[in-house]
């Protein structure tokens, strides 16, 4: 299954890309430009075409790849951030709570996928909850705590007792299930933890869990390979 993923990944990318530059040289052409509804639209086409990449970039490194489009040296809470404020960009959700008590002090290397995790994370709490979504990030010991906390149904019995299997899930559409079953492979492969459950007073919260060490050891990590490949793009695990 890891070698599908994969090869489907890797033969997604090409056409992605060429979509990507299709579409910024259209962004550039007068007669689009001075229509409103068509620049609109040509700006949401890449918005779409840029969450695909993100998605690609969590198959590959859930299958034990990365698609290698570089890396970015930040802080946890810059990270965290700045993820919000991405996603908020092109969600509206009715209220949003967001409360980052991480340290300022603590660096990383973010990675794409990670990045992905989150998101997918979101988009599930949103469309179980359109009305409200409380995100809260905060240092635990020696892990990064991230919780997702949404008003929703909540999780069915089912899936919290088969969590990130392939497939488990209460939505009736083709392909469904497979969001949370990267997030727990990638979290996974990241050296941290995700879980589930239902809140008292209603909705469900999905907690995700890292080891602060892998930002040290992720830091360590690019500079070899930096030494070694210089002209690369590796891709290192964040957090």
């Amino acid at each position: 299954m890891g070698l599908l993923a994969s090869g489907a990944a890797h033969e997604l990318g090409t056409p992605l890309a060429t979509l990507s530059v299709i579409l910024n040289d259209w962004r550039r052409m007068p007669s689009l430009m001075s229509d409103p509804d068509l620049s609109e639209e040509v700006a949401e086409m890449q918005n779409q075409i840029d969450r695909c990449k993100s998605i690609v970039s969590g198959i590959l490194l859930s299958s034990g790849e990365a698609r290698g489009e570089g890396t970015v040296r930040t802080t946890v809470k810059g990270f965290l951030d700045d993820l919000v404020q991405d996603w908020l960009s092109s969600r509206s959700p009715g209220r949003f709570e967001y409360d980052n008590t991480v340290g300022p002090q603590e660096r990383m290397i973010a990675d794409l996928a990670l990045k992905q995790v989150l998101f997918n994370v979101l988009d599930n709490a949103l469309e179980a909850s359109p009305g409200w979504i409380g995100v809260a990030a905060l240092r635990q010991g020696d892990n990064l705590v991230v919780a997702v906390n949404d008003s929703g149904p909540g999780f069915d019995p089912a899936i919290l007792e088969e969590l990130g299997k392939p497939y488990r899930s209460t939505k009736m559409r083709p392909g469904s299930g497979l969001g949370l079953f990267l997030v727990v492979n990638v979290l996974r492969k990241l050296g941290g933890t995700v879980s589930a459950k239902n809140r008292a007073g209603g909705g469900a919260t999905v907690t995700l869990t890292l080891p602060l060490a892998r930002a040290v050891a992720g830091r360590l990590r690019w500079r070899r390979l930096s030494r070694r490949r210089p002209n690369s793009k590796a891709a290192t695990a964040p957090c």
